[in-house]
């Protein structure tokens, strides 16, 4: 900008020029940065996204190459407001919103907001909220990486064309209100097709055997316990009782003779540094917390955490990340808070090197702990029990990620009775290393076996065979954990889409939490069906995955995002169009009952709605009696003859009485049933998928 110009805006502003402007997603974040700077600087918070598609229209010309028609958010225009004013007289602003898709296209649309005002305007990116980085950011200012706003701008153009094309086709053949998602669908496509494997699952009988065999000559332990493995040199299967009462007798008349003894040693690696994704599974494993619990933690240790007299510090790097790379600076305060506090041995000679997956964003880093290297028991009067918690997860989870190999000595014994072999073994831990701090799935404790010492050809007697009945099992439905880990492999949605996704089918009523575990509701079951029949495309698994394959080649620079575009709309547009025609002959989704509207005597019929299927008359619109359906259980509440009926909120479902309001008896679980947290993180709306 011309310095004359400049200089007359200045005038028009007021004469002398304010602070500098940086501008953030969060006001825990504005406090924790703001600190951090001084007096000189006003962080403030945008919400999240403050531009984004219309919510009462498309919002896209397609006749214009798909040129997205962009408003602010109505309930963000009261912040869009003091950021013009503050804009006004900043001395320059600066950009500093996470360092990821949904951030870059947040600074763009300030960006075009604020320019006008003659301002200089700076990009920056921190992946921790610490002095240090900070500082570091402000050193290193850059420009917008346009590649990422354009990624983020076809994320959004083709999850509102799937929403907004799709939506009306299931308010016409089930009910009013209801949403498809290019992503949530096939979510909601997963736990369907489990449901369905589970339905379908036909139970096996098989049969295991194990030996209790002991040492002829007296030893310590004298007794102990060898499984079935093989006969006639194949993998055993014992199909029924028939079998394993054959087997059983056969063994009774053979000799026990030890065949081989062999003790060598098995490394145990230490785990990489946290991805967002392992993180949800290993905080749902170990800490029980849902992906969207897990997040709003992580959240809150990213933005910053009031330390004191240190005053508030971030203490996580950023959280939504797909890459295990570790900085330099990181791993050498790791090794040497490690030879420091457990040891040289324990520190490797050279630092363990960790490979991200493909198409992982290199330029995050893992989540860690921040620097310094706080460990947990200095934090802990600090922190929340959550963030306490999950930050000790994390931060063992770094410092183990740099230690040294576990070492284990394995024993394996093989001993044969005829033509059928036994095995017994076990694992002793003789070298701790990274197991001292952190232990994973599958990392056993470390007892000895107990087997006395052998010798090969050594007979042994057998003291009591123990035939065991067991039945194959369905396959697990999905928690957040599993769900999460099948979405990443599968390609499905990125770091910051997997909590919003889970969240998105629960609050839609197309998924539920029953114990831990996600089952399809009837109105998911009906959702998924008619779109899998009619856009199999759309919830196809390698289709999504491809499409988001396509976005982080576009974040790469490597394909024009507008193509991307062109190449799902036509095919998309001609599957809509005849399936357009198909659904004109299919009536809207009822159920027959046998109950009597009291109204009107027509019959009543199940119809679905977002909240859930409830009682209709078949005489709708003439007649508009309505009603829930309870769960036939009775409502507990003193001289109440209602009976509970599911209801949602935003926290999820919960239970009330059919006499509501007479009767306000409400619980969050049927005498059965215990429910997850259903809640979610905030991101902004325009990361969210339309409907």
């Amino acid at each position: 900008m011309p310095a004359k110009k400049k200089a007359r805006a200045l005038k028009k502003s007021g004469g002398t020029k304010g602070k500098f402007l940086v501008i953030v997603e969060s006001p825990a974040k504005s406090k924790t940065i703001n600190k951090i700077l001084g007096s000189d600087y006003n962080v403030m918070a945008s919400m999240g996204h403050m531009i984004d598609l219309p919510a009462s229209r498309m919002g896209i010309d397609f006749k214009n190459d798909f040129q997205p028609e962009y408003t602010v958010i109505k309930k963000r225009s009261k912040y869009l407001k003091a950021l013009k004013a503050e804009a006004k007289t900043a001395r320059a602003v600066y950009l500093a919103a996470d360092p990821d898709r949904e951030g870059e296209a947040i600074c763009w649309h300030i960006k075009n907001q604020l320019e006008k005002y003659g301002v200089d305007i700076y990009r920056i990116k921190f992946e921790e909220i610490t002095a240090r980085a900070i500082r570091g950011a402000f050193e290193h200012q850059g420009t917008l990486d346009m590649n990422k706003v354009n990624a983020q701008q076809a994320r959004r153009i083709l999850d509102r064309l799937v929403g907004y094309s799709l939506s009306p086709l299931l308010w016409k053949k089930i009910s009013r209100g209801l949403s498809a998602g290019r992503v949530q669908s096939v979510a909601v496509r997963l736990i369907a097709d489990r449901e369905e494997e589970i339905n379908k699952f036909r139970s096996r009988e098989y049969w295991e055997i194990d030996a209790i065999l002991s040492k002829k000559q007296p030893a310590a332990p004298d007794k102990f316990k060898a499984r079935l493995v093989k006969y006639q040199g194949e993998k055993v299967h014992l199909a029924d009782k028939t079998a394993s009462d054959k087997a059983v007798s056969e063994l009774g008349k053979e000799k026990f003779i030890v065949t081989g003894v062999t003790r060598k040693e098995k490394k145990s690696y230490p785990r990489a540094p946290y991805t967002t994704s392992v993180l949800q599974q290993d905080a749902f494993n170990k800490l029980n917390f849902s992906a969207s619990k897990t997040m709003r933690t992580a959240q809150r240790l990213y933005e910053g955490a009031d330390m004191g007299e240190e005053g508030s510090v971030g203490l996580i790097t950023y959280m939504r990340t797909d890459s295990v790379r570790i900085a330099g600076e990181a791993v050498k305060e790791a090794r040497a808070h490690i030879v420091d506090k457990y040891g040289e041995k324990y520190c490797p000679p050279k630092p363990p090197v960790y490979r991200s997956k493909k198409g992982a964003q290199e330029a995050h880093e893992a989540i860690r702990p921040t620097l310094p290297l706080r460990p947990p028991e200095a934090v802990s009067r600090f922190l929340g029990s959550d963030e306490m918690k999950l930050y000790t997860l994390i931060w063992k989870r770094f410092v183990s990620s740099q230690m040294q190999n576990a070492v284990y000595s394995v024993l394996s014994v093989n001993i044969d009775a005829g033509d059928y072999r036994f095995r017994a073994g076990g694992a002793t831990l003789i070298i701790d290393g990274f197991l001292c701090v952190y232990r994973g799935a599958g990392d056993v404790e470390g007892e000895p076996p107990q087997i006395p010492p052998l010798e090969k050809d050594e007979e042994v007697e057998l003291v009591e065979i123990l035939p065991a009945q067991h039945f194959t099992k369905a396959p697990p439905r999905y928690s957040d954990a599993s769900l999460v880990k099948v979405l990443e492999e599968k390609g499905i949605g990125r770091p910051s889409t997997y909590a919003p996704i889970i969240r998105t089918i629960i609050e839609r009523n197309y998924v539920q939490r029953v114990n831990k575990y996600f089952r399809p509701t009837e109105l998911g079951q009906l959702v998924n069906g008619l779109l899998v029949e009619n856009f199999p495309s759309v919830v196809d698994y390698e289709f999504t995955a491809k499409l988001e394959s396509e976005l982080d080649e576009v974040e790469e620079g490597r394909t024009e995002w507008k193509s991307v575009l062109r190449a799902f709309y036509g095919p998309f547009v001609e599957k809509l169009e005849k399936a357009k025609e198909r659904m004109k002959h299919v009536n809207k989704q009822v159920v027959k009952t046998d109950q009597i509207c009291e109204e009107c005597g027509r019959p009543m019929v199940i119809k679905w709605g977002r909240r859930g299927k409830f009682l209709s008359c078949s005489g709708f619109p003439e007649c508009r009696n309505a009603r829930s359906i309870t769960t036939g259980v009775k409502c507990p509440a003193d001289g109440c003859d209602g009976e509970l009926v599911e209801r949602r909120s935003f926290r999820g479902v919960f239970y009330g009485c059919s006499k509501y309001p007479k009767c306000t008896y409400t619980a969050k679980t049927l005498p059965e049933e215990k429910r997850g947290d259903g809640q979610g993180d905030e991101r902004g709306e325009s990361a969210v998928e339309d409907g």
